[in-house]
């Protein structure tokens, strides 16, 4: 164990695992992108990782749960699938988001974040419904654990390594 392993999450695949192509790890990833998902993965090359995986805060379908939440900050994590190793680096960013309108905007904060963060969000409200009777108007949580597990399973199921970066190279 390393210095600083404490402050990075990796996951090994179980032992004999046979490794997949690179290739095959992307499309494992990629594959993770469902519509009833709370999350989306998304190509990150135009800032300069492979994929990106985010929540939907943006979707028609999902925004108005976010806004109604009451969401301030949420993350992305970055992932660099390295062939070479055969590992993917995943890499955390936090974002603080604006809703106008009810529609999101996201702007990096004065006080980024980047490396790992695990985090849950949760909340409910009650109101009266339209049948005039009180319930649940909304029940959410939102866990960090949700949107990374799954990569992390997919990544170590083609006998590849998930290595959460904290400091230096993504």
């Amino acid at each position: 164990m390393g210095l600083f392993d404490f402050l990075t999450s990796t996951k090994r695949p179980p032992g004999g695992t046979p490794a997949q192509s690179r290739d095959e790890v992307v499309a494992r990833i990629a594959a993770l992108n469902r519509p009833t998902a709370p999350f989306q993965i998304i190509d990150g090359r135009s800032e300069g990782a492979d994929l990106i995986a985010e929540w939907k805060i943006v979707d028609a379908q999902w925004y108005e749960l976010f806004a109604k939440a009451g969401l301030e900050r949420v993350f992305r994590v970055y992932l660099k699938v390295d062939a070479a190793t055969r590992e993917v680096r995943a890499s955390d960013r936090e974002y603080t988001v604006a809703w106008r309108a009810g529609v999101p905007a996201l702007s990096i904060s004065a006080s980024a974040f980047r490396g790992q963060k695990q985090s849950i969000e949760f909340g409910k409200a009650y109101a009266f419904t339209e049948t005039l009777a009180p319930g649940v108007v909304y029940n959410y949580r939102f866990d960090t654990r949700e949107l990374k597990g799954p990569i992390q399973d997919a990544v170590t199921g083609a006998g590849w390594t998930y290595r959460g970066v904290a400091f230096g190279k993504l």
